[in-house]
């Protein structure tokens, strides 16, 4: 080799897998020339001749002269080279041909620098010069970076190697981050916006660390993605972290954010299938899977060690860091400053934690088969994961599901077995689905567009419990509830409810209990249980002692689980009167003192209570008072807002359109109905438009979490006046005791009305509804004897915001059941298909409550659907039954 001659400048322009070599020799450089290095190879001895052998030296003292013009050689043969049929490019289009080609190779997935073609596997020799130069050349074209990777075809060819092996190879790592970052920069919604812009936005405003990702995005953006990261989830994810702090913490975005968080944790939702936990099997190891369940009981929050360094306790050398794992710890073996083998302390103030917790997940008891046990699953929270949920919860976990050597388990079974444990990546609760952060701003467009409706407050009370035919008033007074008043605290010192407490007590077979279970599916963070199965302790506080630790803690029972929530109490009268006693402090302070077992605390229980109870002896008597119908003390019914009493009346009218309802429901949602359910109508009391179910749970959340009402602007005078004539009546009839508690039952009655409308102020109008509805609450509850002078008494509150046509309807059914009542006791129990009732006594009646003209009522809807008639020769109103 050493009587080669260097190349000339022209032939060295060859492609880059071919080797340096020209048929060309310089005339100058004959092997004469070339004494002195001959002579040099001679002193060096047979070592240079070996280098040599590897390739050809071309840097040495005469370099300069491989530079010199060769007129000669510095052109093609035109021989060899055929343009006849080609004209000259200029430098653009050259340049435009070649970005054509470029693309052409690009979607064609050909083209580029592959690792198995750009070397020959064969070649392992890593210091030939062309392998160096061609290394140099590709790190430092900058421009043409995106050619050395895969494309997306060649990224799910994994070439024979498992997905776990193929993501961790540089060049695929690479490019998945790469078409990832792409994704979180480039992705628009519907609106046209940067989805993840605005994502990561709300991310920094709330100082977290976590960023949210529908794995649907990355399934219809990048598939090749998709597909590894349920296969290969702790690679993946660790790319994605990487991808996902790079570009948060990018010049562009936020680069302050790293002084606050030093990384961001990707959280895959939304994963297609969703796991039983008994389902799982040896297939969905190391897998990232969804499953569901209630949290059953978690851990303390712990340190975990991330990065740990050691001390040489010899020699006093830091060792690390070392990255530990979740399996097993991670010990040096030797120090290498003094080569002892120990021992080693760790280096409390350079080793880096994590937060560590441990949960365990329930199977959901809905979900149980019948006949079976549910099964628990473990579950590891790390990170800004740990005491995201607390037990009770209803949660949608997505993680890895691994195993972990357990000793126990061999030692017990007789062979090696492993125990599995879930890696969270992703926790959401049942209740998040419902908080403020998840309404869009369209949502929040369309809410505050729906509050301007004037009949808004009709519109909302009609929506509350659609399945459920008629009581109105039970409806008006569930929504308030759901809405709720405002909480007072002045100075710290002296706390005010703002929760409606409400009672439901009433014959059987009227929907109490329905009404309870509407409101649990509707309202944000409920707690429901009932009287019979709902003990002191379980509604207020218990204290246990934990197995592990063998120490006493507390545990949360229903009403504080609930707060700042709704507790709803079913069979509330089944309840003992020691247990019901110990609701009273939770029900008007909102908190719950506990003294045993040496913990003396008190927890807050900040949420409203919606009971439902039976009379004694099953149905309610109307000649007898609320109390006397009621096995409940006066303390805890002073506790409730709104009393509401459900009488099962006979009513041959609306018994007819009850049973229609029930009939039609049923009709509509048989799971193997083809009927349209447009095309059959409910019967309905209401001709307002309802709101849909899902846009009035995103209304109440909107309403409870942004409007805050004031008092500044209210009627006092009215609220004062109202009591006191409120209280003369009490104790004239010996009812139910009016306290002032029900002068602040008004105030916040107005506050939840004023918060419905979506009101910074209380108004007239809000002070007006609030007291009908505590005097309808009031009234309800006297003898029969004593209702109707009552009635009459407050009919200027009562007619408050209620349509003419209503009170009128409700005069004349009055009149046409005592017409019947008289019939039956003159004519004996015949059939009356017919009832007649004078005009005059209609009119004289409807005067009393400043209602003078009765044709436009004649006409009305409401008046021919309850089938009557008027005949104005005979001055009569006629009903058929």
């Amino acid at each position: 080799m050493s009587d080669h001659n260097p190349v000339s400048p022209t032939s060295e322009i060859v492609t880059d897998d071919e080797e340096v070599n020209s048929p060309h020799i310089d005339p100058v450089s004959s092997p004469a020339s070339h004494a002195p290095f001959e002579d040099e190879n001679e002193i060096l001895g047979d070592e240079n001749l070996e280098e040599e052998e590897d390739g050809e030296e071309l840097f040495n003292d005469n370099l300069e002269r491989d530079y010199r013009a060769i007129p000669e050689l510095d052109k093609y043969d035109d021989e060899v080279l055929d343009d006849s049929e080609f004209s000259q490019l200029d430098p653009s289009d050259r340049l435009a041909a070649e970005r054509e080609m470029r693309k052409r190779d690009r979607d064609e997935g050909r083209g580029r620098l592959r690792h198995d073609i750009l070397y020959d596997d064969e070649d392992e020799d890593d210091d030939r010069p062309s392998r160096r130069r061609r290394i140099a050349e590709r790190a430092a074209d900058q421009d043409e970076d995106e050619e050395m990777y895969e494309s997306i075809d060649h990224l799910e060819d994994t070439r024979g190697h498992p997905v776990r092996i193929w993501v961790t190879m540089e060049a695929t790592k690479q490019e998945i981050m790469n078409r990832f970052k792409n994704i979180l920069r480039t992705y628009l919604n519907q609106q046209g916006k940067n989805y993840f812009k605005e994502k990561i936005k709300a991310m920094v405003e709330a100082n977290k660390k976590s960023l949210q990702v529908d794995y649907n995005i990355i399934a219809n953006e990048e598939q090749a993605i998709a597909y590894f990261l349920p296969e290969a989830p702790a690679e993946m994810l660790t790319i994605f972290d990487q991808a996902a702090s790079d570009i948060v913490f990018s010049n562009a975005m936020y680069p302050n954010y790293k002084k606050i968080h030093n990384e961001i944790h990707v959280r895959i939702s939304n994963l297609p299938l969703v796991e039983e936990l008994r389902t799982l099997r040896q297939v969905h190891l190391n897998q990232l899977i969804r499953t569901t369940g209630v949290v059953t009981s978690c851990t303390g929050v712990l340190p975990q060690l991330s990065v740990i360094k050691y001390d040489c306790v010899k020699c006093n050398y830091v060792i690390g860091p070392f990255y530990q794992k979740q399996e097993q710890e991670v010990k040096p073996g030797v120090c290498p400053e003094c080569q002892s083998s120990g021992p080693f302390e760790i280096n409390m103030e350079e080793t880096l934690y994590k937060n560590y917790q441990k949960i365990t997940v329930q199977e959901s008891p809905g979900k149980v088969p019948a006949g079976r046990l549910p099964r628990s699953k473990d579950a590891v929270l790390l990170d800004d994961l740990v005491d995201t949920c607390k037990p009770g919860d209803e949660i949608e976990l997505t993680g890895i599901y691994c195993n972990n050597y357990s000793g126990s388990l061999n030692t017990s079974n007789g062979f090696p077995i492993f125990a599995t444990v879930l890696q969270a990546n992703n926790i959401v609760k049942n209740d998040d689905k419902m908080a403020i952060g998840a309404l869009t701003e369209e949502d929040v467009r369309m809410i505050i567009k729906l509050s301007k409706d004037e009949r808004i407050s009709e519109r909302i009370f009609s929506s509350i419990a659609p399945s459920i035919y008629g009581h109105e008033d039970i409806k008006r007074a569930l929504a308030l509830a759901m809405f709720g008043g405002e909480p007072k605290n002045p100075g710290g010192k002296h706390k005010v409810r703002g929760d409606i407490n409400i009672l439901l007590c009433g014959d059987p077979g009227t929907a109490k209990s329905q009404f309870l279970k509407y409101v649990e599916k509707t309202a944000p963070r409920v707690v429901f249980t009932t009287g019979q199965g709902a003990s002191a302790v379980g509604l207020t506080a218990y204290v246990q002692r934990n197995p592990v630790s063998k120490e006493w803690t507390l545990e949360a029972g229903a009403l504080v689980l609930a707060d700042k929530g709704i507790c709803l109490i079913d069979e509330f009268d089944k309840m003992n009167d020691a247990d019901r006693t110990s609701i009273h402090e939770a029900m008007e302070q909102q908190s719950i003192s506990v003294s045993k077992a040496g913990i003396v605390t008190s927890l807050q229980a900040r949420c409203c209570v919606i009971s439902a109870a039976n009379p004694i002896g099953g149905r309610y008597d109307p000649s007898l008072t609320f109390a006397e119908n009621v096995d409940l003390t006066e303390p805890i019914l002073s506790r409730f807002d709104v009393l509401c009493v459900v009488r099962d009346t006979v009513d041959a009218i609306q018994d007819e359109r009850l049973a229609q309802f029930v009939i039609t429901s049923h009709v509509r949602h048989h799971p193997n109905t083809e009927i349209n359910e447009e095309t059959v109508e409910l019967p309905t009391n209401s001709d307002v438009e309802k709101i849909p179910q899902e846009v009035l749970k995103k209304y109440l959340i909107y309403a409870r979490e942004k409007i805050h009402p004031k008092l500044n602007q209210m009627d006092k005078d009215k609220v004062a006046k109202m009591y006191s004539d409120l209280r003369r009546e009490s104790m004239a009839t010996g009812s139910i005791p009016i306290t002032v508690r029900h002068i602040e039952s008004v105030i916040r009655l107005a506050e939840a009305n004023a918060r419905m409308h979506l009101r910074e102020y209380v108004n007239e109008d809000d002070v007006n509804m609030a007291i009908r509805i505590m005097l309808e609450s009031f009234i309800s509850t006297q003898k029969f004897s004593i209702m109707k002078g009552m009635r009459k008494t407050f009919s200027r509150y009562l007619s408050f915001k209620r349509d003419n046509n209503e009170l009128l309807l409700f005069i004349l059914k009055q009149l046409a059941q005592d017409q019947l009542v008289f019939q039956r006791n003159r004519y004996g129990e015949g059939n009356q298909d017919v009832i007649e009732v004078s005009e005059k006594d209609f009119a004289d009646k409807s005067k009393q409550i400043n209602i003078h003209s009765l044709s436009n009522f004649y006409n009305s809807d409401l008046f021919h659907e309850h089938r009557f008639r008027y005949d104005a020769k005979k001055k009569m109103i006629i009903q058929t039954l």
